[in-house]
């Protein structure tokens, strides 16, 4: 298997000088810059990558002043050549498997595939050890993530489909991106939900002041639609308030419950991104996949898979009193 060598990101602080105030940004940036060009500067922008006086800007008609702050962070270079990735021994908890495809109950804690900063430990890692042709495999596809059909936040556990076949794999993914795939989670968030039922449709995009989260906007989102009902309430004996949700996705966007829980002001417990770990610290977001419905890449069958909850957030249930009903 690969993965691609990436130099560290860049960070350049500049400070606007007098002959350059009230320029529109991507121009001065040019000035300040001159080994970038300006078109790729005004790329940097739109992807957030430039800051303003410590916020970010991503407009280039911005006006300076003499004395801004400007920090830029230049993105990683990636170097061309593949170099190996190890499989290495890591215990899997396989959930359904076949010739063609398998379902995995993945850990918390497990990052899926490796990026920098994890190029070890990693879920693919796991597949690389188990199955060593999966990389020659998938040389033509993608052999740094093989048969990785969706993904799952490093701390959210539960079911993630593993294709084992390239052709698997194109029918897999089409089957997420056709909506064929019903995906359950199960949640504890904080507090009492005033409403016990609802569905929530909005846009998801990046935050606009910082970019390694998501937000609920206005525009430049994609349509994220997710359905709720509330499954038992209790108290721990802090007093501290927890619901225990159940989830259904009908679009998959990043950090897509996780970020529509914040916007109705009832994070994810643990959920340190999105404000959950203020009310509720319990060490990593207690979301869990809990179920998936999808259909069978070769025979169409519909497949019915469920995982169980995990240690921790099976004693987070217990000590808010939170049972499933009978």
């Amino acid at each position: 298997m690969q993965k691609t060598n990436e130099e560290e990101k860049k960070e350049v602080l500049l400070t606007v000088p007098s002959y350059l105030h009230k320029g529109r940004f991507d121009a001065v940036l040019s000035a300040l810059l001159p080994d970038h060009s300006r078109s790729v500067l005004q790329k940097y922008l739109k992807k957030g990558f430039v800051e303003l006086n410590g916020n970010v800007c991503e407009s280039a008609k911005t006006p300076v002043n003499e004395n801004d702050v400007v920090k830029i962070t230049f993105p990683a270079v990636r170097q061309s050549g593949p170099i190996q990735v190890e499989g290495e021994d890591i215990p899997l908890d396989i959930l359904f498997e076949d010739e063609n495809m398998l379902v995995v109950n993945k850990a918390p804690g497990m990052v899926v595939h490796p990026a920098a900063g994890n190029w070890s430990g990693t879920l693919v890692n796991a597949l690389a050890g188990k199955y060593p042709s999966m990389g020659d495999d998938f040389a033509d596809v993608d052999s740094s993530r093989p048969g990785i059909v969706h993904r799952l936040d490093k701390d959210t556990s539960g079911c993630l489909v593993v294709a084992k076949t390239p052709a698997a794999l194109y029918k897999l993914a089409e089957a997420f991106q056709d909506k064929n795939v019903k995906k359950t989670y199960y949640a504890i968030v904080c507090g009492i939900l005033k409403e016990k039922r609802g569905e929530i449709i909005n846009l998801i995009g990046r935050h606009p002041a910082d970019r390694k989260k998501m937000a609920v906007v206005q525009k430049n989102g994609r349509e994220a639609i997710t359905r709720y009902r509330v499954i038992a309430e209790g108290t721990d004996p802090d007093g501290r308030k927890a619901s225990l949700i159940k989830v259904r996705i009908l679009t998959g966007r990043t950090h897509q419950i996780r970020v529509h829980m914040a916007f109705l002001g009832h994070p994810v417990a643990g959920d340190s991104t999105y404000g959950g770990a203020k009310k509720i610290p319990e060490g990593r977001q207690m979301l869990h996949a809990k179920k998936l419905v999808l259909p069978h890449p070769v025979s169409g069958e519909a497949l019915e898979i469920s995982s169980p909850f995990p240690e921790d957030f099976r004693q987070c249930m217990a000590r808010f009193h939170l049972e499933l009903p009978e």
